[in-house]
């Protein structure tokens, strides 16, 4: 019965539809058979398109059920794998896994900003609709095929090519959250000095100056407050490593 809708499916294809059809059984591995999903995971809100109902058309509510998705058969590779791991080090492991940083690569690898359906350039997308956008992938999956082909596609383009447990136990997400961490617990105080740093260039940017014991350790400057904060995090987290390291 299965083949016979796909049949019909693909015969009532447009040309545009056939040709997003082949490109996204490469991605997937599999043939999908309601197209309409991934048209939608790759749907941008800049394109304000709405259903019969009235209902915003875009990859937000697919991102949501990707994120839940991929936590979920993670989670469960990592019980499995890791049987002597507690709570704590499944969670922070599975952090590590679905971080942003790593769904944006798993996005780019992919290439998937190809395919978005956007009035706005390519351009002026934020880094994290690389990651975003895989998310939606596997939502579109989840309602497509059900829980075991996108379960399939996570173990295939996430756990294989890239879990490693080794090299993931040494990996730092956040070094803010380490230096804060470390300082809390050393009972040393510590400042993050957010200021606009706009420079020659124009371009807004904004600098960060980290103090600690009213040092000042490390200074960066970036698009955002998060991304300068961070890049001065990590300078400072390696201007004091062998302090940190040893506690």
């Amino acid at each position: 019965m299965k083949k016979l809708i796909h049949k019909i499916f693909k015969n009532s294809r447009s040309p545009e539809d056939g040709i997003f059809f082949t490109a996204l059984e490469k991605i997937l591995g599999f043939k999908p058979l309601n197209v309409s999903f991934y048209k939608k995971a790759f749907t941008h809100r800049s394109s304000n398109k709405l259903d019969e109902k009235g209902n915003a058309v875009n990859y937000e509510r697919l991102e949501f059920l990707g994120d839940a998705m991929l936590s979920s058969v993670i989670a469960a590779h990592l019980f499995n794998e890791v049987p002597t791991g507690d709570e704590g080090y499944l969670t922070k492991m599975r952090s590590k896994i679905v971080s942003r940083e790593h769904l944006n690569e798993l996005g780019r690898d992919l290439n998937l900003i190809e395919f978005i359906e956007s009035k706005v350039p390519a351009s002026h997308f934020g880094e994290n609709i690389h990651g975003n956008v895989f998310e939606a992938l596997v939502g579109a999956i989840y309602l497509d095929q059900g829980y075991e082909y996108c379960e399939k596609f996570i173990q295939k383009r996430v756990v294989v090519p890239y879990v490693d447990i080794a090299k993931l136990e040494g990996k730092v997400i956040s070094y803010k959250s380490l230096l804060i961490e470390w300082c809390q617990k050393e009972k040393k105080s510590f400042y993050y000095d957010v200021f606009e740093d706009n420079g020659i260039t124009g371009e807004r940017l904004f600098g960060v100056k980290l103090s600690i014991d009213q040092k000042v350790i490390a200074k960066a400057r970036a698009t955002s407050k998060k991304k300068a904060e961070e890049k001065a995090s990590q300078r400072a987290y390696f201007a004091l490593q062998n302090k940190i390291d040893s506690k």
